[in-house]
């Protein structure tokens, strides 16, 4: 007798994108442990680290959609943040330990506009000590931690915008879209360094990576409150994400 069951779906209910907005304090990876914890998920990973004091779109992979992070990692970035003028740190951001403060009130509008005007386009990149890259298995910000500075690999990166949104010195508003791996606290410290009195980043939020966009993102304690049923809806599935590609295809067949 022929049987008239449904073929298995190649991929579940949680086998895609999840887009979270990250909150100021826990890490890409706190966010991962406690999805996968709170949902009992085996697969979690995410598409693109965030600082733990930057805020916004954190793209986190649930199930067979862990498969997608090189694709979706490689996605360019846009970001709102706020330098500011008069400081420099250690990780180049305002977490790190002030290592020169200096007048900043003779600076004007016109000179940040043109030190970021000179930063669009391709460029060279040092990436800052802390940081996750790793030097012989080792995050240079344990090194860094240990008072250790390292020789790095300069990284080729291109800006394809960065434009002032505000202007309230010592404050500076601005937003940047910018290839993977651009580190725009090192754009701020490398403007204020130019400018002569230094600066670091004071506020960072990710508005886009790739295709999507954080106001599709829902705030990562409304997730935690979500019921399993409520999660799957707001998982981009995985055919959705990759298409129907031959990854997709040949991912979907997996065990």
């Amino acid at each position: 007798m022929p049987s008239f069951a449904q073929a298995p779906t190649p991929w579940g209910l949680f086998d895609g994108v999840l887009l979270v907005d990250k909150p100021v304090g826990p890490t890409s990876h706190d966010i991962v442990h406690r999805i996968r914890r709170t949902f009992r998920i085996e697969k979690v990973g995410h598409g693109g680290t965030l600082d733990p004091n930057a805020t916004g779109l954190l793209i986190v992979l649930l199930g067979k959609g862990t498969k997608l992070s090189d694709q979706l990692m490689g996605g360019d970035k846009a970001y709102s943040g706020v330098m500011r003028l008069g400081r420099t740190t250690s990780s180049q951001d305002c977490d790190g330990e002030t290592l020169e403060e200096k007048p900043w009130e003779h600076v004007t509008r016109e000179q940040v506009e043109a030190q970021i005007a000179e930063r669009v386009g391709d460029q060279f990149q040092m990436p800052p000590m802390v940081s996750a890259i790793k030097i012989d298995g080792v995050p240079l910000y344990k090194l860094a931690r240990k008072g250790q500075e390292v020789e790095r690999k300069q990284r080729f990166v291109h800006i394809y915008r960065f434009e002032i949104t505000e202007w309230a010195p010592p404050l500076v508003t601005f937003n940047v879209l910018c290839t993977k791996g651009t580190y725009v606290r090192t754009l701020a410290h490398d403007v204020g360094q130019a400018l002569g009195c230094g600066a670091c980043l004071d506020a960072l939020r990710r508005t886009q990576s790739g295709s999507f966009d954080v106001k599709d993102a829902l705030p990562f304690d409304a997730i935690l409150q979500l019921t399993p049923d409520q999660l799957a809806a707001r998982v981009v599935p995985f055919a959705r994400v990759a298409g129907l590609s031959q990854v997709a295809r040949s991912v979907a067949a997996e065990p």
